[in-house]
């Protein structure tokens, strides 16, 4: 059983299983309740080049074998701030720490295109995911007590350990080590 990371685009044959299942999850989970008249579905709301390193962002998959068991991506939130989007792992494949190790290789990602600060949004349906985030050092921008049948995004930001503080920059090599920590 082998497992790797691959940067390509959602539009990658090898990204549907990620791209299906977050479809099904969001839908399954929210239907419209969290959708403006109107406005697109969460999945059809960025081009895949909103996440293209040439824009800012990034896409990643975590290959088992060859196939998609997770991935995730990052896009261009401010010149600071990357925001995380699309963090998944295979339904049949959770509790495994396959959400952790994503979200790591995204954070190391992050860090090497320049990036100081990560912002996300989660909904209020994912009491895993904001688990996942508060558990990795993620402060959550809103009263945590949530009320699952409240509608409402819930954001959260995290501070990466660049290495500038008091001038002193380190090398990327022990950024990345930090993050995977």
């Amino acid at each position: 059983m082998s497992e790797q990371f691959l940067y390509t685009t959602p539009l990658d044959p090898r990204a549907k299983p990620l791209i299906e299942g977050l479809t099904f999850e969001y839908d399954s989970r929210y239907g419209d309740v969290m959708r403006e008249p109107g406005q697109p579905r969460e999945m059809e709301r960025y081009p895949a080049e909103a996440f293209a390193p040439s824009h800012g962002g990034n896409f990643v998959l975590l290959l088992r074998d060859g196939v998609a068991i997770g991935g995730g991506a990052f896009m261009r939130h401010d010149e600071r701030t990357a925001e995380l989007k699309r963090v998944w792992t295979h339904a049949d494949l959770r509790r495994q720490g396959l959400a952790s190790k994503v979200l790591a290789e995204l954070e190391a990602q992050v860090l090497r295109q320049g990036y100081e600060r990560i912002y996300l949004t989660t909904g209020f349906r994912q009491p895993e995911a904001v688990g996942l985030y508060l558990g990795h050092g993620y402060t959550a921008l809103f009263d945590p007590p949530i009320d699952p049948e409240t509608p409402r995004k819930l954001p959260f930001e995290k501070y990466l350990d660049t290495g500038r503080a008091h001038g002193h920059v380190r090398p990327v090599a022990q950024q990345i080590e930090a993050v995977q920590r």
